[in-house]
């Protein structure tokens, strides 16, 4: 398969078929292929992510003990496939198994299979699972891809529609999808029913023991996983669109940092939150295919270089705040922060040495909104309309290093408020002025219950463009069906460079419009 960019030091067999790849796993000498109903099957599909210019994750999990093999192609016939050294799904990762896919040929469609064989029958093989995905390009070309946030949130599981916002953009057959956090929600458990307002009911389709409590062991964490992978619109998406993940709160539990209390919540035994998290930190990392970073095993920030008009920066306002608090702090204590010392140096770096016409700060919380936690500050704007305080100081230090620095063409994405909304940060409005002016674009929920809109805060001086929620009328957690749940559609176009940014709802409604034009430097 001369297409592929494969150094000649790494030797590979080359199958014909599904069959001779399941015969040939790591070298055992197995007779013909059972095709009995006890063979191995893959239970929650293929998943494929964090996709560069020469490589890409890909992900699946199976029911028992197996021996995965794989295939890679550029051809949806796999008539001449690029063999890969097998991997084992064992229980201690849950039967999941991830590979990075590497020296891959540039803006190339590919076309992976796998096949599993029993480890305590090798005569039993699965049938083969496929998936594709096409690498990040190397030359201008246009580039489409969209983001969302919140899956399964308040209560509103699988129901006879299904996620319906995932065909949606699977729809506009997207490069990949970013989910800006709030993959899953392991502190909403779910029930059979939900009566609505009007007296109808809600009826999750589909309810799993996991998913009827809160998740405090490994396994129920897993669980919150599974559900969501139960969904067709979800695995039709996964099998053809890379995913980008990024985590928030709800995939350990509702605004969690240190000093969160779980004393009084009677829905947990488990009472300490470091423990919770690093059975959800693991979990996350089984369960998706995002990459790992050997440097820091468990690290969610990280950036995706996609070409040379676009590198995409994920943060992680969760794993390094500290304690959530009214916000008021007037000095720039490690405590204080919620990116972290070595996050925000990490950023500045990568942002100062990017070559890429469009930064996309893939942020999972917004900057400007009001979120509270009680009487504390859960995301970082503390409500003041004043000169920066508490995380806004962190913010702030970001936005005058990227002004400083000669950094163009920012644009920050994000979710968590289960509204979608456009903010235009104009330093003439804001308190804080050091900094160029940028764009905010908010959307979700994917398939959560809605709420907002949130108060903005004019430290920054956001401008309100455009925002969709919620009535006072209609109030709040709309299920998914009352049409409001929200994703977003970014268009890049090769030729002029401009980015086009669509806020879409589930039903495939255009809500909102903007085009950028790049700021050319010499």
């Amino acid at each position: 398969m001369t297409s592929f960019a494969v150094s000649t030091r790494r030797k590979f067999l080359v199958g014909t078929g599904a069959t001779a790849l399941a015969t040939t796993l790591g070298g055992l000498a197995m007779p013909a292929i059972s095709r009995a109903a006890g063979r191995p099957v893959f239970t929650h599909g293929v998943q494929s992510g964090d996709v560069d210019t020469t490589s890409g994750m890909i992900w699946t999990r199976t029911d028992r003990p197996a021996r995965i093999g794989f295939e890679v192609s550029t051809t949806e016939s796999f008539a001449d496939p690029l063999r890969l050294p097998s991997m084992d799904a064992l229980p201690e990762s849950d039967f999941t198994v991830k590979r990075l896919l590497d020296g891959l040929t540039p803006d190339q469609e590919f076309f992976y299979r796998m096949v599993a064989v029993d480890l305590d029958d090798v005569s039993a093989s699965s049938e083969p699972i496929t998936g594709r995905f096409r690498t990040a390009p190397s030359a201008r070309r246009d580039i489409r891809f969209t983001w969302s946030g919140d899956t399964v949130g308040q209560g509103w599981g699988i129901d006879e529609t299904g996620m319906k916002t995932y065909a949606t953009m699977a729809g506009h057959q997207p490069d990949f999808f970013l989910h800006s956090g709030d993959t899953i929600y392991a502190d909403g458990a779910i029930e059979k029913e939900v009566e609505l307002k009007d007296g109808s009911k809600w009826v999750n389709k589909i309810v799993t023991e996991e998913k009827s409590k809160v998740a405090e062991t490994l396994d129920e964490f897993r669980g919150q996983w599974k559900y969501n992978l139960m969904d067709e619109h979800v695995l039709a998406l996964n099998a053809v669109c890379p995913t980008f993940f990024q985590w928030d709160d709800h995939e350990v539990i509702n605004n969690w940092s240190a000093s969160k209390d779980l004393t009084a919540d009677d829905r947990y035994t488990v009472k300490s939150v470091p423990l919770l998290q690093a059975r959800a930190a693991r979990a996350f990392h089984e369960m998706t295919p995002i990459r790992y970073t050997p440097a820091e095993p468990g690290r969610v920030y990280r950036k995706i270089a996609y070409g040379p008009m676009l590198d995409v920066f994920f943060l992680d306002m969760r794993s390094y705040r500290g304690p959530n608090t009214p916000g008021m702090e007037e000095t720039l204590a490690d405590e204080v922060r919620i990116l972290g010392v070595q996050q925000m140096q990490w950023l500045k770096r990568e942002l100062a040495s990017s070559r890429a016409t469009w930064k996309v700060i893939a942020s999972d919380m917004p900057i400007g909104l009001v979120v509270r936690d009680g009487d504390n500050i859960e995301a970082v704007a503390n409500g003041d309309d004043g000169p920066a305080k508490g995380r806004e100081m962190e913010i702030a230090d970001l936005l005058r290093f990227i002004k400083n620095a000669g950094v163009e063409n920012t644009v920050w994405l994000t979710a968590d408020v289960h509204y979608t909304a456009a903010h235009y940060y104009n330093p003439d409005k804001a308190q804080f002025q050091d900094f160029n002016p940028f764009w905010e674009f908010v959307s979700g929920p994917l398939h959560a219950g809605t709420f907002g809109p949130n108060d903005l805060d004019q430290t920054f001086g956001p401008e309100l463009k455009y925002v969709k929620a919620p009535s006072e009328e209609q109030g709040a957690n709309l299920p998914p069906s009352a049409g409001f749940q929200f994703f977003g559609l970014v268009d890049i176009d090769a030729a002029t460079e401009q980015m086009t940014v669509r806020l879409m709802d589930r039903d495939d409604n255009e809500l909102y419009k903007m085009t950028l034009d790049p700021v050319r430097t010499a």
